[in-house]
């Protein structure tokens, strides 16, 4: 982000001040650390939540087990793999 503000202000050969810099990284640091946040994305519903790792090998155990016991929509074939 901020090297394309830098490429902004060297085309129009103006150089940037340290305070400019500044003003504009604070901004980018500040949205990255509020939105890099595992509740941020979550709170949207932009994943299936946020495990405890101490959970983890007991969510895990349980999606596999969903997984494996899942009936089936076609049944099996027995054709190998078709290439091109």
């Amino acid at each position: 982000m901020m090297e394309s503000e830098d490429r902004l202000y060297r085309d129009k050969v103006l150089q940037l001040t340290e305070e400019e810099v500044q003003r504009i990284r604070i901004p980018i640091i500040e949205k990255y650390e509020r939105e890099g946040h595992p509740y941020y994305s979550s709170a949207r519903l932009w994943d299936d939540g946020v495990i405890d790792p101490v959970d983890t090998r007991t969510v895990l155990g349980l999606g596999l087990s969903v997984s494996y016991n899942a009936p089936q929509p076609f049944p099996p074939t027995r054709f190998g793999v078709f290439r091109m």
